[in-house]
């Protein structure tokens, strides 16, 4: 009999860490999806960016997406009303932030349509855009709420590790179309930020 609930427990526990490993990793894939369409609009307005660039933006966008959640969670239990009233600016912080940067390469972009090479987004610009595309990776901080700490830890890590991968995979795909729109991309790039802005302050007020 003993033998029957140690099993029955073995088995229970190890479909209890299949689900959180693979609800960590749908979750780090619904949270990177703006990250990975701000990624997009770097690769096309850089289409000659290097590898280590490529793994430097990639790695500030997941740097972004797996502290935000955690500060998130501690916010919960640190301060609830207060989250609650900052989460109130989350959209409009996301809005201007993006919007912002996406105008400045827009413009940019129109003005230097004739010539070859365009200007590459600063590491100011590029923290702007991990704080805006993460901003709202704070709510996530109630989904793991009942987690133990190490869990949330490593819910973190697999968070910013996907945000890591689908990052890499949008500035690749910026940088090819990048290379065929030539100049054009910097203004398609911008356009794709403001959108992203736009989205993220409609979705934070339906939601």
């Amino acid at each position: 009999m003993p033998r029957v609930i140690s099993y029955e427990r073995q088995v229970k526990e190890m479909h209890e860490l299949i689900m959180f490993y693979g609800n960590s990793v749908l979750l780090g894939i619904g949270l990177a999806m703006d990250a990975f369409s701000v990624s997009v609009g770097n690769g096309l307005n850089e289409p000659k960016m290097r590898r280590k660039r490529m793994v430097m933006i990639a790695g500030t966008f997941a740097g972004f997406q797996l502290l935000m959640p955690l500060i998130g969670w501690v916010l919960v239990y640190t301060g609830v009303q207060y989250f609650s009233v900052l989460e109130k600016f989350i959209p409009w912080i996301a809005l201007i932030l993006l919007s912002f940067i996406g105008g400045k390469m827009l413009v940019e972009g129109i003005k230097n349509e004739a010539e070859e090479e365009v200007e590459a987004v600063g590491m100011m610009a590029l923290f702007a855009q991990g704080i805006a595309t993460s901003i709202d990776a704070l709510s996530a901080g109630f989904t793991i709420v009942g987690f133990s700490v190490p869990r949330v830890v490593i819910c973190c890590l697999i968070i910013g590790g996907v945000t890591f991968v689908i990052c890499m995979i949008g500035l690749k795909i910026g940088k090819k179309f990048g290379m065929l729109l030539a100049n054009k991309a910097m203004i398609l790039g911008g356009s794709i930020l403001i959108f992203i802005g736009i989205e993220v302050f409609v979705k934070g007020f339906i939601s």
